[in-house]
């Protein structure tokens, strides 16, 4: 296969599946709601709890949002396509730092999920051939490391909010990719 061919493959992926904005809005409205999980009056290991609940429904709500933007989850022709799913499941792995977080230090349970989510964007920009991936994680990871280490305690839903709202920037920019890829590529 060559280079050119596998880039070809690769904006199939982002014209079809459009970026996985699916995945993206879903995310950020989780984000939305993990924040009001913290503004809640719990202990910080109770909304740690709870934002592992609120978190689940993810996969269903970005099923339903691929229904309403005519998303492909399965482009059975592209090899590369399973690749997507193992790039989701890699995120799992992170999950024994999340508990461990959670366990023994639950104030910063909230960052460590958003960077977790941020930097787990990273290889998405390869996967689908745009930039915008890399950029969001990178700023995600970073902008929520600078805003947990000056916020504090009871300001920590500010974190949900910084990350929901980087999500749906996010899902505006691969939107605008996909379309932009699908102009220059109409086969």
């Amino acid at each position: 296969m060559t280079a050119n061919e596998l880039d070809n493959l690769r904006i199939e992926l982002s014209i079809k599946a459009k970026n996985g904005i699916d995945f993206t809005l879903g995310a950020g409205i989780i984000w939305f709601v993990i924040a009001y999980v913290y503004t809640l009056r719990f202990s910080s290991y109770d909304k740690s709890i709870l934002v592992f609940i609120v978190g689940a429904p993810l996969l269903p709500l970005a099923f339903l949002l691929s229904k309403i933007f005519r998303t492909n989850w399965k482009i059975a022709e592209n090899p590369l396509q399973p690749l997507g799913l193992w790039l989701n499941f890699a995120q799992l792995i992170y999950f024994p730092f999340l508990i461990f977080t959670m366990i023994k230090m639950p104030d910063y349970f909230i960052m460590s999920y958003a960077i977790i989510t941020g930097a787990h964007l990273f290889p998405y920009a390869w996967f689908y051939k745009t930039r915008w991936y890399a950029i969001f994680g990178g700023l995600i990871a970073l902008i929520v490391m600078i805003a947990a280490l000056n916020l504090p305690n009871e300001k920590m839903y500010l974190i949900a909010i910084i990350t929901g709202s980087l999500l749906f920037l996010l899902t505006l920019f691969l939107y605008a990719d996909a379309i932009k890829k699908l102009k220059d590529n109409p086969s």
